[in-house]
């Protein structure tokens, strides 16, 4: 019987995904963990489960419109929910923030602090009282009219334009110029204008590299081509572009990232010469607060800033009490380096998801569900303890918090555990264990009590050489001033440090130019889309094989279906209501759109027609909804399929269906589905992998299936450098870069470089504790 007072979320016949009409009792007012192994079902209880009925339960109390087209998104496959009260979900977003966002909009501290200007700033003799927008970069209102508020112009230079001054234009002295033909054809049109393209840039006349460079006139003359012995080439009219005209309009107009990065290569930036690099229009920052403008404020860390605001007036009172009182939990989750002009896109994912726990610590809510979704995902374990500390406040203040994790600090520091699996996908779905953590070390099929209790296993690491090193360097962007790292050639690096220490940004360098690189491969945890169309038998080159079979069936031939009527992407086969993507999107107004399945073919992708071709007794739209394990016992006898489903079951997504969608998958998913795409291919010579942030989301079982991958690639001859906070895998590598010793300005140096053992005794690292923990000991050292 459950009472007004019963203590507990009661679930039960919860049939979400994989789980297996589970009954459990979760209790509330407590830090209760959600674990098991990637694909268990852990995240279709706590967030497919629990927090969609709490979702669907709010949505039945908004308008009756709303409610209607709110009705066809679903319930969730649940029995019944008691007790449960309302809910707010932290999941993991990954897209990139604008270059507009910062760490101020993040956390909303920017509205407070404009509002500080506007009631109680110190206004010029005579001026008019300035409403908050006008001190807003990002309005109309305030925004510099020169550079639009982003406080910086790009211009080109000679300098930019032209590195190798001793080059004449025919040898390629203008290396803004693009490559190939179209180089090719600015040099000959030069030439046909007049100019000495033979002659080193240097010794040109001022006023001629001048023109060259930076004219905005496009003259067109006829150009007569070079005639080569083995083609005619024929006169053509050319047109002439200047290089600062092409690459500005190849920096604001491509539609193709690589050719807008080169651009962006040859750009120089400045502080905009009318703001100052303020951002604001000038009757703003003749505001002042303290002494000082809201563009100088914002530019300040948040621990000085915080030490700034002092009120005389009652309102100056009010609204510094408000923001101090905001910037703390900031700055008790180690974020008080970060200064609120600091750009969004610059912070670490570490950085970023902190921010917005931060937040939520400030709002103040009391009473609800607080369900996070792996909350420590890429956070050092120096900064685990703080983020610890935060949830142990969420609960304190009168709240349930539910957090899905795979960190075993975290499960520790955990009230209560709900452990599932005992395996991934059809060989999980069932709570092993629910209850106080120390009763996990009594199941014997629990994946989590095994790593929990046993200790860290020693790492083992082989005798190996490297055959060169990799000089990185100097690196002088974001907090790193002139560093240069070494990296072992054919070795397994780990680069570590705290959130915001600079990790990313020194392996950022790395490009294939860099010397000793050779074939660079970049495995980020970036989707591999962003709507249902995209998934993983697409991603991978999968499906084409798979369509390829059926086409090959008799009864396709018989029906003169080819390839492309097995593809959902175009018309002919797909189901046209959803247009294949299996899904329509519902919009709610004033809520994000979401996804409900096609009503024609409910989730199929495709008509009735195509359906009716089957492949050893299964239609399309059944092959793809197989598992990775599934489908490998399917196509056992087609070695095309079979190697690529090698390759997924591999890196352990045996789990996934083929057909999931992109926007399903999780960051640590979507990074192994990468590097399973690149394992399937053929590796001639050399190659550089480079992963960041490899066993984010990875349960520490998954963890060891991952790190047997990567260590095959460095005995095959690789080279593998990973960004890393599990101390695991850092013991496990050859070599180790360590950055510190803190984030931000207390960052961007390295402070220890070596083997493992070695890292684990540099005095001064933030790493080294957490590193001597786990490092074998008695374990001679390797690299030297």
């Amino acid at each position: 019987m459950h009472t007004p007072h019963d203590h507990y979320v009661r679930v039960r016949g919860a049939r979400e995904h994989n789980l297996k009409g589970v009954d459990v009792d979760i209790p509330r007012d407590a830090l209760v963990v959600f674990t098991g192994v990637s694909g268990s079902g852990k995240s279709s209880l706590a967030f497919g489960t629990v927090y969609a009925e709490a979702q669907r339960r709010y949505f039945e109390s908004v308008a009756p419109y709303a409610r209607r087209l709110i009705h066809q998104v679903g319930a969730p496959k649940v029995g019944e929910v008691s007790g449960l009260p309302p809910a707010v979900s932290l999941e993991q977003r990954r897209s990139v923030p604008s270059s507009r966002s910062s760490v101020g909009t993040v956390t909303n501290l920017s509205n407070s602090l404009r509002m500080l200007f506007s009631r109680a700033g110190d206004y010029p003799p005579g001026a008019e009282r300035l409403d908050s927008d006008a001190f807003s970069p990002n309005t109309a209102a305030g925004a510099c009219p020169e550079c639009h508020g982003l406080g910086r112009v790009h211009r080109t230079s000679e300098e930019s334009l032209v590195p190798d001054p001793s080059l004449s234009i025919r040898e390629g002295a203008i290396a803004a110029w693009p490559g190939a033909w179209q180089g090719k054809n600015l040099r000959d049109v030069l030439d046909a204008l007049g100019y000495d393209v033979d002659r080193p840039w240097r010794e040109l006349p001022a006023a001629q590299r001048e023109w060259i460079l930076f004219t905005d006139e496009q003259p067109v003359v006829t150009v007569h081509p070079v005639r080569n012995a083995d083609r005619i080439q024929r006169p053509y009219q050319g047109t002439y572009m200047s290089a600062r005209r092409y690459v500005m309009k190849t920096f604001a107009d491509s539609k193709s990232a690589a050719l807008r990065a080169r651009a962006e290569r040859f750009l120089v930036a400045e502080p905009c010469p009318v703001c100052g690099g303020g951002r604001l229009r000038p009757e703003a920052l003749a505001v002042t607060f303290a002494g000082r403008t809201i563009a100088e404020l914002a530019a300040l860390p948040l621990t000085e800033l915080a030490g700034l605001l002092r009120g005389t007036s009652e309102a100056a009172r009010v609204l510094t009490g408000d923001l101090k009182s905001r910037i703390a939990p900031v700055v008790e989750l180690g974020l008080g380096y970060l200064a609120l002009d600091r750009a969004a896109p610059t912070l670490s994912a570490g950085e970023l998801q902190r921010l917005r726990l931060a937040t939520q610590l400030r709002s103040g809510l009391f009473g609800v569900v607080y369900v996070l979704d792996e909350p420590s995902a890429g956070l050092h374990p120096a900064d685990t303890e703080a983020l610890l500390t935060v949830l142990q406040r969420l609960k304190a203040a009168g709240n349930s918090v539910f957090v899905v994790e795979h960190h075993l600090d975290v499960v520790r520091g955990a009230d209560w555990v709900v452990d599932v699996g005992p395996l991934a996908g059809e060989h999980g779905g069932r709570v092993l264990h629910s209850g106080p953590v120390e009763g996990l070390a009594r199941v014997a099929e629990s994946a989590t009590g095994r790593f929990l209790f046993r200790g860290p296993a020693p790492s083992e690491r082989r005798d190996r050489r490297p055959h060169g090193q990799l000089k990185v360097g100097p690196v002088t962007r974001h907090n790193l001033r002139g560093v240069t790292a070494e990296f072992p050639l054919g070795a397994f690096t780990a680069v570590t440090g705290v959130s915001g220490s600079g990790k990313s940004t020194l392996i950022g360098e790395i490009t294939e130019e860099t010397a000793g690189v050779g074939r660079l491969v970049c495995v980020d945890q970036k989707p591999i889309g962003r709507t249902p169309r995209s998934n993983l038998a697409t991603y991978t080159g999968l499906f084409d094989v798979v369509r390829k079979v059926f086409a090959d069936t008799e009864e396709a031939r018989e029906r003169g279906y080819g390839v492309g009527r097995f593809s959902f992407n175009v018309a002919g086969g797909r189901c046209e209501t959803c247009q294949g993507e299996g899904f329509v999107s519902v919009e709610l107004l004033f809520l994000p759109s979401t996804y409900t399945p096609c009503p024609d073919c409910g989730g199929a992708r495709y008509n009735p027609e195509t359906l009716h071709v089957t492949y050893r007794g299964r239609n399309i739209a059944q092959v793809l909804d197989l598992t990775v394990e599934d489908a490998a016992g399917f196509f056992a006898g087609t070695p095309a399929v079979a190697r690529s489903l090698a390759t997924l079951l591999d890196v352990g997504l045996g789990y996934l269906r083929l057909g999931q969608p992109a926007t399903e998958l999780s960051g640590g998913e979507a990074q192994r589905i990468k590097l399973a795409s690149e394992l399937q291919r053929g590796r001639r010579g050399h190659t550089l992998y480079l992963l960041d942030e490899p066993t984010t989301g990875l349960h520490p079982a998954d963890v060891e299936v991952l790190m047997r991958q990567l260590h095959g690639l460095v005995d095959a001859g690789h080279t593998v450098i990973v960004v890393e906070h599990d101390m695991s895998v850092v013991a496990g590598a050859d070599w180790v870069v360590d950055l510190g010793p803190g984030g931000g300005d207390e960052g961007g140096r390295i402070v220890a470089a070596g083997p493992p053992e070695a890292v684990a005794r540099a005095e001064g690292s933030a790493t080294a504790p957490y590193l001597a923990r786990v490092v074998a000991p008695s374990r001679p050292e390797r690299l030297r």
